[in-house]
């Protein structure tokens, strides 16, 4: 019911929507079309605001369901059919943008020295961290992967998107790196990130369009989660 607009357009910021339907016990919207991440696969939604005029609604919290996407306000709802103008906070999604593709520039190192699947992940704004199933890890692995990592992020490789139908992507099993394959049954098309030459995984979320825009990262640290899984925390390099 909803036009995803960041599914093919990371980087558009602003947007026009008419309100579809109205939640007054939520204090929430769903509009025909967005430009607001919902949230989800460890990246937070997004914040931003709805405008009429010159009257703003702060927008707190973005869900999706069978529906579409909802957007929770701060304020009194616009009525049903009302159109409105929405706006990111872009500061906070690019920053999210990065840290997501660092994330998966990091699953395809981990990937191709230790042939590792991810067994969990999450993230904020220019910090992150991804567990891996690595029995074999030391923590003279730390500064190597660092250096392997911030390599290929310096090739500027491309970042692309494309969509699968269901049942091509289920014949891909490469396409899938956690543990546990987390599709949701009903999903018929698969958006997938391919950082091409190095990760190719399904993915709902925003990122860069090349990975010279992540720029550097540290792994501040690598902490053992028991039986095998490691868990490898990244952050951005701001320092310039």
């Amino acid at each position: 019911m909803t036009e995803r607009i960041y599914a093919t357009d990371a980087y558009a910021t602003a947007m026009q929507g008419e309100v579809v339907r109205t939640d007054v016990d939520d204090n929430r919207v769903l509009l025909d079309s967005t430009v607001f991440y919902p949230g989800g696969g460890g990246q937070p939604h997004d914040i931003g605001y709805l405008a009429i005029g010159d009257d703003r609604m702060n927008v707190v919290r973005v869900t999706a369901d069978s529906d579409g996407i909802w957007h929770w306000l701060e304020g009194a709802l616009p009525a049903l059919g009302t159109s409105v103008d929405g706006s990111l906070d872009w500061d906070r999604r690019f920053a999210l943008m990065r840290t997501h593709t660092a994330m998966h520039a990091l699953c395809g190192v981990i990937w191709n020295r230790f042939h590792s699947p991810v067994t969990g992940g999450n993230m904020q704004p220019g910090a992150g961290r991804l567990d891996f199933d690595l029995p074999d890890w030391s923590a003279e692995f730390v500064p190597i992967v660092e250096t392997e990592l911030n390599d290929e992020l310096a090739r500027q490789r491309a970042v692309e998107v494309s969509f699968l139908p269901r049942n091509a992507a289920d014949e891909d099993p490469s396409l899938i790196r956690t543990k546990v394959n987390l599709l949701p049954a009903g999903i018929q098309e698969v958006r997938v990130i391919d950082i091409v030459g190095l990760d190719r995984q399904a993915d709902g979320g925003t990122h860069v369009s090349d990975t010279g825009q992540v720029g550097r990262i540290t792994i501040p640290k690598a902490e053992n989660k028991g039986r095998g899984f490691r868990r490898i925390r990244i952050q951005l390099d701001e320092s310039g």
